[in-house]
């Protein structure tokens, strides 16, 4: 296949894609990959880009002075198939922008971003990728064992909060409403009063 300059030259539908097919498409469309599959990503909504900005002053404040680093997309997350072990661009099948994430492990950063599982996730539903976002993500973050992620709702002005348990999987939803302090597990000491984020809508 030759240059790809616009993402209707994608199979969005049938087609398989790997990071380093990711590296060559010279559209402007952003999209993430998924176990292969593509998931174009709307323009954010004033709404959500309010909340988004919001939440990384607060969060990225709050790492300013920590061995852990905070980014905001668009920064990707490359995540490895377990299956694989080789870290061959043609291997990773699966490259995500979450709207913030935390990095504990530095080594796990490049200048593409970050190879491997962040330790917090945080992402901003809008109303066309709630579905991705509340299944897909969840299942695709548990597997590769993120410690804790966060979902924000702007609509329904709430917040669903999941953490690895001993066992290996999420724990059920923590949900936190618009007058409440969503308390972080794995950094005890991050402390978010949804009213803030929320102040905008």
């Amino acid at each position: 296949m030759g240059h790809i300059i616009n993402i209707e030259q994608l199979d969005l539908k049938n087609g398989l894609y790997t990071y380093a097919d990711y590296l060559t498409w010279k559209f402007e469309q952003t999209v993430e990959i998924i176990k292969g599959k593509i998931f174009p990503i709307s323009t954010p909504s004033r709404k959500h880009q309010e909340i988004s900005w919001s939440l990384t002053l607060k969060i990225g404040n709050h790492f300013a002075n920590h061995p852990c680093r905070a980014y905001a997309a668009p920064f990707d997350v490359r995540l490895l198939d377990k299956s694989k072990s080789a870290k061959a661009n043609k291997n990773i099948v699966t490259v995500v922008q979450p709207d913030i994430c935390i990095v504990c492990d530095l080594e796990k950063l490049d200048d593409k971003g970050c190879l491997g599982a962040p330790d917090l996730v945080v992402e901003i539903l809008s109303p066309g990728n709630s579905t991705k976002e509340m299944k897909t993500k969840k299942q695709l973050y548990e597997e590769n064992e993120i410690r804790e992620y966060w979902i924000v709702d702007p609509e329904r002005e709430c917040a669903f909060q999941f953490h690895l348990t001993e066992s290996g999987v999420y724990s059920p939803a923590t949900i936190y409403v618009k007058e409440e302090v969503l308390e972080c597990v794995i950094f005890p000491d991050l402390k978010v009063a949804l009213e803030d984020i929320f102040r905008f809508n």
